[in-house]
Formats: structure tokens, sequence, C-alpha cells
């Protein structure tokens, strides 16, 4: 590849790859961090803080996923603002995204008795268990402001290329737990409540530090021009595209859950041979989520400037990055994937049932290759509406397809219905792509 071709649009390799990096190396510190507190509260020698702190990670995790929209739509709004050279609005967003973190967050402080309950009434442990639970998200749910806010400030930091500034803001905050986590549990001997106390501090810190990294949007009169932060319109297209990305996500993630809970009828083998083949899938989407937030960044600002050409150079070389990281990764998992599953396991049967399975993960990254990346050229665009239908239609060939391969095929039936769903996104988007420019090049 070379950058000659894209000079005069401004998108090339070198471009493509300064957005991409970064964001493929934050999204290293996610495990590394979930290890370091499974680590830390595991020297206590007992088994319910470790249950207790991995339950009630789950569950508010899952309550802040919900705002997940926050980081995708501001995305899409505020490059293609940038490409429009509206810097008002693109410090407009900011202050839009920081003040629905905030009321966002303290409405889950305020309903935080309600919301614990039905979370351990859903996902019941032992006595033990519970009441560690119980007070590990009773501490960790006073950072709900900073945590979701931190979700709009990434989208608002990638749609203006710093990824490098979403690199510093994860790793400063994810060092801050741990280093927070480690003296508080074996220093101070706090227990589940010291890593509980520990994110809170560091999610606080990140929210800080992110306000820093955006400290040149406070700069101007944007950011608090109360009658652009307010705009009937703006604020309309806003909830529009949220409310569309969130049913998307949110049919994502049913198929995910789906897909563990029909995993569990086929033995406790099975379930441990999924569990270990889906940390290959996280692994393809942190590498392949790097380009598609470059596609998110560079599409949007073609839309915002009215730049077809711009979009589809972009889209070409972003998905050309994108197809050769995939099967760097085919080929990875391919050549490294039974020893990395006798090292993550030392029960031979559950070694024998994930190679078995193990060839469906060889194939996935080419696979949902484009389901990642027309991800991100439509969240880009702001086309959340063909997002959330497309998702629909897929949900529904995903369900037709578990009905039809599961029953015959067992466990490779739920992995054929799982890749056929990745075909089906970036299928369906595919063909929603040329209305897509049609739209730009109205």
């Amino acid at each position: 590849m070379t950058d000659t071709a894209d000079a005069r649009s401004g998108i090339t390799n070198r471009r493509v790859l300064r957005i991409a990096l970064p964001i493929v190396l934050s999204n290293v510190t996610i495990p590394i961090l979930g290890a370091v507190d499974t680590g830390v509260i595991g020297q206590m020698g007992e088994a319910a803080p470790i249950g207790a702190v991995g339950l009630g990670a789950i569950v508010l995790s899952a309550l802040y996923w919900v705002f997940g929209f926050l980081r995708m739509g501001t995305t899409g709004l505020a490059a293609q603002a940038k490409g429009q050279g509206d810097h008002a609005e693109v410090a407009a967003i900011l202050t839009r995204v920081l003040m629905i973190g905030v009321v966002a967050g303290v409405a889950i402080i305020l309903l935080q008795g309600p919301l614990i309950w039905a979370a351990l009434s859903l996902a019941p442990g032992s006595a033990a268990v519970e009441t560690l639970a119980a007070q590990y998200m009773a501490i960790r749910v006073w950072s709900a402001p900073a945590a979701i806010a931190v979700l709009g400030i990434t989208g608002w930091l990638i749609a203006q290329e710093r990824t490098r500034a979403v690199l510093v803001l994860q790793v400063g905050m994810n060092g801050v737990n741990v280093v927070l986590s480690i003296w508080f549990v074996l220093g101070l001997d706090l227990g589940v409540a010291g890593v509980a106390f520990a994110t809170v501090l560091a999610e606080w810190a990140g929210l800080a530090m992110g306000l820093v990294l955006c400290r040149a949007a406070f700069a101007g009169p944007g950011w608090r021009s109360w009658h652009r932060v307010f705009d009937r319109i703006k604020l309309v297209r806003m909830a529009r595209v949220n409310s569309d990305i969130l049913i998307r996500s949110l049919l994502l993630e049913g198929m995910f859950l789906s897909f563990m809970f029909l995993a569990a009828d086929f033995g406790d083998v099975t379930l441990a041979a999924n569990q270990i083949l889906l940390q290959f899938l996280h692994v393809t989407a942190y590498a392949l989520d790097g380009f598609a937030f470059s596609a998110e960044t560079l599409v949007g600002q073609a839309v915002g400037a009215r730049a077809l050409p711009t979009l589809r150079r972009a889209t070409r070389v972003v998905s050309l990055w994108g197809l050769a990281t995939a099967v760097l990764l085919a080929v990875g998992i391919w050549a490294l994937g039974p020893q990395v599953i006798t090292v993550m396991t030392t029960n031979a049967d559950v070694q024998s049932a994930a190679t078995s399975f193990l060839p469906w993960l060889i194939v996935t990254p080419v696979v949902a290759l484009a389901s990642f990346m027309f991800d991100g050229i439509f969240v880009g665009a702001t086309r959340t509406a063909d997002m959330r239908n497309m998702m629909i239609v897929s949900a529904v060939i995903y369900a037709c397809a578990v009905v039809a391969l599961v029953p015959t095929w067992g466990n490779h039936g739920l992995w054929a219905a799982l890749t056929i769903s990745f075909l089906a996104r970036g299928a369906t988007l595919a063909l929603r792509y040329p209305a897509l420019e049609r739209s730009v090049s109205r």
C-alpha cells in the first residue's frame, strides 16, 4: 500500500494507522485490569470475594454498556460537525454528552437499591457472594456519572482523530485502578470494598483526565452557548441517532447472550470450551475495532463536508487495512490457537472440545470483517436507522439458523449460526451502502 493514491483527499495509510493503532493498544488494557482485580482479590484465599467482584463488575458493566450508544453516536455527530468546519457545534456536542453522563449517572445512583436487588435476583449466588456483591456495587455506583461521561468523552476524542489521547485516558484510568486496588486490598486489607473504592476513584480520575484532554474545546464560547447546546433540532437528532444505536446494540447483545445460554445446554465441557474460544473472538473485536473507529472518524468528516470522493477513499483504505488485519488474525489463530487453548485450561476434555471447534474462530476474522467495517462507516455517516433495521434482519436470520442447525449439529450448529449472523450483518449493510453514498452526493 502507498499513500500517493489518497494524497488529494488526505486519507492516507499513515492517517488511518494513526487513528487505529492507539485504539487497539487501549483495548489491550481492558482484560489486563480485570485480571489484576481478580488476582488481587484472590490473594484473600477465599472463593466468595472473587465471585462477588466478578458478579458485581459484570452487572455494572452491563448497566453502563446500555449507555454505550453515547460513545458511538457522539463520534458520528462530532466528526460530521468537524467536517463541516462547525467548531462551535463540536464544542456544544461535548457539553451535551457530559450533561447526559451526569444526569444518567445520578439517576443510577438514586435507583441503586432496586437496580442492585433486581440484578442479584436475576443472577443469584450464595448468601456470602450476594452480600459482598451488593457491598461492591453500592460503592462502585457512586462513580456512575464519571463512567458514563467518559464514554461520551471517548467518542468525542475519536471524532477529533485524537486516539492517542484516548490511549492516554484508558492507560491512565486503568493504571490508577490497578495501583489503588493493590494498595487498598494488599496494603490496607480492605477486601472487596477496597477493589470497589479503587474503581470509583479511578473513574473519577478518568473524568478529570478526560476534561483536561478536551480543554481546547473550553477555550471558546461554543461549549457554553446554551441556545446552541439546547437547540431542539440538534437534540432531536442526537436522540434519534442514540436510540437507533441502543436498539441495535441490545439486539446484538441478545444474540451473544442467547449463544451462551444455548451453549450451557451442551454440558459443562462444551460451555467451558466455548468460553475459551470467545476469548479469540474478543481479540478479533479489539483488533478490528481500531479500523472501525477509523472509519467512524474519517467517514463522519467526509459526510459533514459532503465529499463523496473522500468518503469512498476512506471506506477503501480503512477496509484494506481491516482485511490485512483480519488475515493476520486468522493465520495467528490457526498457528497458535491449539497452544493458547492448552495454556488456558489443563482439562484434557475441554482442550479437545475447544480444539474441535477452533476452525470456526479461524474463519471468523475474515467473515466478520464486513460487519465491523460497515458498522464504522454507518456510525460515521449517522445512518443509524439502517444499522437498526439491518440488525433486526440479521437477528431474525441468526434465530432461523439456530433453529435449523443446532438440533442437528449441536455446538457446531451454534457456531455456524453465529458465523452466519456476522455474514448477515455485513451483507445487509452492504446492500444499504449505495443509499448512504446517494445521501452524501445530493
